[in-house]
């Protein structure tokens, strides 16, 4: 492994050691948090750490002021989702999950769509159980088990921890020749449970140093047989808004991570190496402030969106306009919408509904996606345009087993 720049000391087994096995391989057995010596939070990681606080509190206040909050979350969602996704070697964009959504049957939709879905799927399930069930043991499991249902990665027990080795490394190696082997399966509860202890006991340590730590022992700890990365970027978000520094998930910190990829596990590796808890804490911290001003600037054009699209809507729709907002309102949530879909929304007819879609395509509100006479869909691309793809899609698979 190539050394992260600036890393800031060597404890070697700070952050656990490695253990010789039965069969002749070395396994890494993690420590339990907090690390000892505690984390150094002065000079420069303070500062980052009151930055990225500052930035994630303009973020959750700027999407509390965006009308209906709730209808927004939908997209910051998928972009996570996307983004996590990506990094574990999946083709599809933004543009793809919406389209299988929406319910788009095209051969062009990259196989992997579904996984996509599922982690979607998985991040609404979650946020929904933390109203009875703190972050767990069991609520990873069960969000495990959403994530690898009926896709690539489900013969690989979902909802179960490992009984058998895995191993991170390139396509093909052994585990003698593996860049890290987690600890052994036996070690995997006791591990899982220590980190469940240090999430819930009373700390003085600030709750985003908190969560950076949690996400590195987690990945340390690869308690999957596959998943492990999309379940320990979940966890963020459900530790963020548990502890409510955000009140709703809108921080795609894996745009962070994807761009910075090979760091991100570079910087990680060093804790297990060389005990660098304060350098992947800096870049942890580092990657919280960038996303949290992006994604503040994103609600903002949202809202300036809104206002525009809301104007064209009154001016250029007439007696209809009532209607338009309806539309309008609902795209938020749904930027991928058929004919059918408005005539059901406004309860109007067909051909009323139709006309409506036409006179919106002409506002220049709606685009048509499919180049279909029948069956059309139309997208809400400039909304969908205001969240990108986060970077190229599909750069070949990463380390997640």
């Amino acid at each position: 492994m190539s050394t992260p720049p600036g890393v800031t000391g060597r404890l070697p087994n700070r952050a656990g050691r490695y253990m010789a096995q039965p069969t002749g391989y070395r396994a890494f057995s993690p420590a339990p948090l907090p690390p000892q010596p505690p984390v150094r939070l002065e000079g420069e990681l303070q500062a980052l750490l009151s930055k990225a606080d500052r930035a994630l509190g303009r973020l959750d206040g700027s999407i509390q002021t965006l009308p209906n909050p709730d209808l927004f979350v939908f997209m910051y969602v998928r972009k996570e989702a996307v983004l996590s996704s990506q990094i574990e070697g999946t083709q599809s964009s933004l543009q793809d999950l919406l389209a299988a959504e929406a319910r788009i049957l095209s051969p062009h939709l990259p196989r992997d769509v579904d996984e996509v879905v599922n982690y979607v799927t998985a991040m609404n399930y979650g946020l929904a159980r933390l109203a009875t069930l703190p972050v767990s043991v069991r609520l990873i499991r069960e969000i495990h088990e959403r994530l690898l249902q009926g896709v690539r990665g489900a013969r690989c027990t979902p909802g179960e921890l490992r009984r058998t080795q895995n191993w991170i490394g390139p396509g093909g190696c052994t585990l003698n020749e593996a860049t890290f082997v987690p600890p052994p399966p036996h070690e995997v509860p006791e591990a899982l449970g220590a980190l469940e202890t240090f999430l819930h006991a009373d700390s003085d340590i600030p709750a985003l140093i908190q969560i950076g730590l949690a996400h590195a022992q987690f990945e340390t700890i690869h308690p999957f047989l596959d998943g492990n990365g999309r379940v320990g970027r979940l966890l963020i978000s459900f530790l963020l808004c548990q502890r409510e520094i955000l009140v709703k998930p809108v921080l795609y910190l894996s745009h962070y991570f994807k761009r910075h990829r090979a760091e991100y596990y570079e910087r990680l590796q060093a804790v297990r190496d060389i005990g660098d808890w304060e350098g992947w804490l800096a870049f942890f911290l580092r990657g919280v402030a960038s996303v949290s001003l992006e994604a503040t600037d994103t609600a903002r054009r949202i809202l300036a969106l809104r206002e525009d699209h809301r104007a064209r809507v009154t001016q250029g729709l007439g007696r209809a306009a009532g209607n338009g907002h309806k539309v309008l309102e609902h795209l938020y949530q749904r930027p991928i919408v058929a004919v059918a879909d408005v005539e059901a929304l406004t309860a109007t007819s067909y051909t009323a509904a139709n006309n409506l879609v036409s006179r919106m395509v002409e506002l220049g509100v709606l685009v048509e996606a499919t180049g279909y006479r029948r069956n059309r869909l139309f997208r809400y691309q400039a909304y969908i345009d205001l969240f990108g793809e986060g970077g190229e899609p599909g750069q070949g698979p990463g380390p997640e087993p």
